[in-house]
């Protein structure tokens, strides 16, 4: 019983190093998703180049207005930095109001997945480490459902 109880004494320190480098890449991860978010929101496509390693899947299903059919939009890293700079050029498309909301689903040493509620609908994302930077390789979104209000998928 003593050397139980010596053991977990002993790697006590190690699961903590452990939690910390868990905060540190669940921080690192929000931050990329965040990235992604802002270079939308806030006119910026370098925050894109920050967030998004250069070989992103990206693909969507679109509905607006009185639309009955979902349009469907693959997307390079070339048109999601396009995008960037001139999505919310005016301002009105996203607000200081709009939605921010990232959630980390999973979270590996190497691998994470992570949804995204912003203005436009809802992100699904796969993010790799590539040289120690967390970066958004795949995406998956659609348009808020037209059945439900705005303020629940929120």
């Amino acid at each position: 019983m003593k050397t139980l109880g010596l053991s977990l004494l002993l790697l006590s320190p190690l699961a903590l190093l452990g939690a910390d480098s868990d905060d540190k890449d669940r921080k690192a991860v929000e931050r990329a998703v965040m990235d992604y978010l802002e270079a939308l929101y806030d006119v910026n496509p370098d925050l894109i180049e920050r967030s998004v390693h250069p070989d992103l899947t990206k693909f969507g299903f679109g509905r607006w207005g009185d639309a009955k059919e979902y349009r469907s939009f693959p997307m390079t890293f070339e048109q999601l930095h396009d995008l960037a700079g001139k999505w919310n050029a005016d301002g009105t498309k996203a607000t200081d109001e709009s939605p921010r909301k990232v959630e980390v689903l999973d979270l590996l040493d190497q691998t994470a997945s992570a949804k995204l509620t912003a203005e436009w609908g809802i992100d699904y994302m796969h993010l790799a480490k590539f040289e120690g930077e967390w970066k958004i390789l795949h995406v998956m979104w659609q348009t808020h459902p037209p059945t439900v209000d705005a303020g629940y998928a929120r």
